[in-house]
């Protein structure tokens, strides 16, 4: 996962000058859960086709030039990173609304967690 990477295969994309902006959104392990309890290690498996299909669905939006994800698998620690999306398009409210979608549908759908 290389989110400088990440962001340069979008600025290679065909279509690259008609974007605006580029947001990108880089999930880590957090070394708790979210009602506080400790975490030491997070175990992560990601269903890639819907992962495929999410990333599409998104690239459809209008204004949005191009849209690249990654989910990391395995087992984790507190400070790795799990998620890496990247979102360019043309103004704001198509890029945010896209990335905040991709993020939320990416983590609802596509990841399975078990933390320990």
């Amino acid at each position: 996962m290389d989110l400088a990477k990440m962001i340069q295969e979008v600025k290679d994309h065909p279509d690259y000058k008609k974007a605006g902006m580029i947001l990108c959104h880089n999930g880590v392990v957090r070394n708790t859960s979210r009602d506080g309890k400790p975490v030491s290690e997070l175990v992560v498996k990601a269903d890639r086709d819907r992962l495929k299909e999410i990333i599409s669905e998104i690239k459809q939006r209008p204004g949005i030039v191009e849209v690249l994800a990654q989910v990391r698998e395995g087992k984790l620690f507190p400070g790795d990173d799990v998620m890496l999306v990247v979102v360019a398009g043309d103004f704001r409210e198509n890029v945010f609304s896209a990335l905040r979608d991709a993020v939320d549908t990416i983590k609802s759908e596509v990841t399975k967690k078990t933390e320990s």
